[in-house]
């Protein structure tokens, strides 16, 4: 990589260093970052046009594509396609919270001329998830007939409750989607693949984004808390800060909850494990799932939304 840094883009490095697992390169007052664009090319560019937009237009530190010395976006180098992120190491102060900050990427995501298309999960997340079911429910067979381990004897005991639990957060997204209390805040706007890594780091990666409805970035910072067994008093400031802003609707509502029903945690763990398998990472969050769970069953009542009286469905085996 440094030889690559070298040849194609000028840039001599000076020593390695990490953020989070993420290998960067230092030249001055700048950190480079080599990201492979095999096989998504139109997904980087568009994730590009969004991070360049939102860094004429917000106060954050994004870490930015750039151009080789031959004015191209991609390099070809060792038998793969590679594109450069620059991050400068003088990041910008945040005074606003969590909230407050995510609100005002979504309010300017919002207003990003086009929508991109390769990129975008917006009104699609049943088909995403019906998808997603299949696609692991096969390969999770596969894997266990083909290596049959521990691992494998408790993701398929543990598959059954995957799929039922998938199914009805399928059936209340569905249900939700007839929901006609909508807000102008319900339109597509930028949001985060897992808006948690840009919570904890303050750090906008280009290959993060995603455009979408603003309530997968609130459902994702809830989800993580949930995780985390942060106090609910967080979750609430961040929702209030949140809507200083951009209010929830009904609809927003339903979204999120929907969205906190779908066991994504669960899958990115899966798809972790078919490289890495961890019984044990995968026995603690099958016993993390119950207390998620709970949380997630007072939910409304925690962030003290009247769901009987507004109307909104919720699912009491929870």
């Amino acid at each position: 990589m440094e030889e690559m840094l070298n040849i194609h883009y000028h840039i001599q490095v000076e020593d390695k260093l990490f953020l989070g697992n993420k290998e960067g390169y230092r030249h001055g007052d700048t950190i480079y970052f080599t990201i492979s664009g095999t096989n998504r090319e139109t997904i980087l560019m568009e994730q590009a046009a969004l991070s360049y937009y939102l860094n004429e237009n917000i106060p954050e530190s994004l870490a930015l594509p750039i151009k080789n010395v031959d004015g191209e976006w991609y390099t070809t180098y060792a038998d793969d396609f590679w594109m450069v992120l620059k991050l400068p190491t003088l990041t910008r102060n945040h005074e606003d919270s969590t909230g407050i900050r995510l609100a005002k990427i979504h309010q300017i995501g919002a207003q990003f001329r086009y929508e991109p298309k390769t990129i975008s999960s917006y009104g699609k997340w049943k088909e995403l998830w019906i998808e997603k079911i299949t696609t692991f429910e096969n390969a999770i067979e596969k894997q266990a007939y083909e290596t049959p381990s521990d691992y494998y004897r408790t993701l398929m005991d543990f598959l059954p409750y995957l799929i039922g639990v998938s199914e009805n957060a399928i059936q209340y997204l569905q249900e939700s989607e007839r929901e006609k209390r909508i807000l102008a805040t319900d339109q597509g706007t930028t949001t985060f693949i897992r808006f948690e890594a840009f919570s904890e780091q303050s750090i906008i990666w280009t290959d993060q984004l995603i455009y979408d409805h603003p309530s997968r970035d609130i459902a994702e910072y809830i989800r993580h808390s949930f995780l985390k067994n942060d106090s609910s008093k967080k979750m609430i400031r961040f929702l209030n800060d949140y809507q200083k802003l951009c209010p929830l609707s009904i609809f927003g509502w339903r979204l999120v909850y929907a969205r906190l029903l779908f066991p994504i945690h669960v899958y990115d763990l899966i798809e972790h494990g078919f490289t890495h398998p961890d019984v044990a990472k995968l026995k603690r969050m099958i016993t993390l799932q119950a207390d998620y769970e709970k949380q997630l069953g007072s939910f409304y009542k925690t962030v003290g939304v009247d769901s009987e009286s507004w109307g909104i469905p919720v699912l009491h085996w929870l």
